[in-house]
């Protein structure tokens, strides 16, 4: 079953991916956060973290997200410049900024937009394309009325949310519409949306036997979850890496090694206590370990107070 790392802002980026692949690895393919047009060009800060050398060796799609055909199109050109020839456009992202600008599930309101990047896609015959996507932003119907034109996109796959882009990530995964979308779409699908674990992937496709044609679900993309309990593409079963004493685990030694990997480059790359914190933070806001250990970590307000609390949940 295909595996992809869905991204987060502030969360996934290049030395994390790189950490999750090297130290637990089961990933088909780790995207990264959208890189996007900001005060009319292409994002520095974006670029950077798609790096060829940045991502040498880690299996990396970057993902653009854009308004139309204009900005599709120098969003490719700034990848392709870097080399790359594999590329996913964002059709999903909910957050009102960026939906507000025509973008992310945003786009799915205009399809006339849709039509301009399914033709700039047709003149890059060199690159191989992919969608990620919402139901709709305020009715299913919105995204079913554009699979015609996602139909003849020249695309690897779709990836869909089974959410409307207004309820964010509120609610349940709409799978009614996941199977009329799988109905409606030519392209192989990829099911994304609160998937906790790996055999809990597994399930829910083996589940869809009698309503999806499962020939066409190439798999999942899991992202939070991931975050969660970054070791379950490597470790069996779901298991928390608590519940057992910390240090022995296969759980706790992916911990170990990732945050190893991540606070060695936090602190040879960024200045001050507080700079380096701040990314450090960002891993263990979602993992699933105890309250109390993440809540001392997250109240430090220096690096020796942060180690002794890392300390803690390593019992070392």
């Amino acid at each position: 079953m295909y595996i992809a790392f869905a991204p987060l802002q502030g969360y996934t980026d290049a030395i994390y991916r790189r950490a999750h692949w090297e130290c637990v690895g089961g990933v088909d393919e780790y995207y990264t956060p959208f890189v996007r047009i900001e005060h009319g060009e292409v994002r520095k800060k974006d670029l950077r973290d798609t790096d060829p050398e940045r991502n040498a060796g880690v299996p990396t799609v970057p993902q653009v997200i854009a308004s139309g055909g204009d900005e599709f199109a120098r969003l490719c050109d700034a990848l392709q410049g870097q080399g790359w020839s594999r590329i996913d456009l964002n059709m999903g992202c909910p957050f009102p900024m960026q939906v507000k600008a025509g973008r992310g599930s945003g786009l799915l309101l205009y399809p006339d937009r849709i039509e301009e990047i399914q033709r700039e896609m047709l003149r890059r015959p060199e690159v191989a394309f992919s969608v990620k996507m919402r139901t709709g932003w305020e009715s299913v119907d919105e995204g079913l009325s554009c699979m015609n034109i996602i139909n003849a996109m020249p695309l690897v796959h779709v990836t869909l949310h089974p959410r409307l882009g207004r309820q964010q990530y509120k609610g349940m995964p709409d799978m009614e519409a996941f199977r009329r979308f799988c109905e409606a779409c030519r392209h192989s699908m990829v099911y994304n949306g609160d998937i906790s674990g790996i055999e809990n992937g597994k399930l829910r496709i083996e589940n869809w036997a009698d309503a999806v044609d499962t020939n066409k679900i190439k798999g999942v993309m899991i992202g939070r979850g991931l975050l969660a309990r970054p070791w379950i593409t490597a470790c069996a079963g779901e298991t928390p890496a608590y519940q057992e004493e910390a240090g022995e685990t296969p759980a706790y030694q992916v911990l170990r090694s990732m945050h190893e990997r991540i606070y060695r480059h936090a602190t040879e790359t960024l200045c001050g206590d507080s700079q380096v914190l701040s990314r450090l933070y960002a891993f263990w806001e979602y993992l699933d370990i105890p309250h109390k250990q993440k809540k001392a970590i997250m109240k430090a307000t220096t690096l020796p107070r942060y180690r002794e609390a890392v300390a803690v949940v390593f019992k070392r």
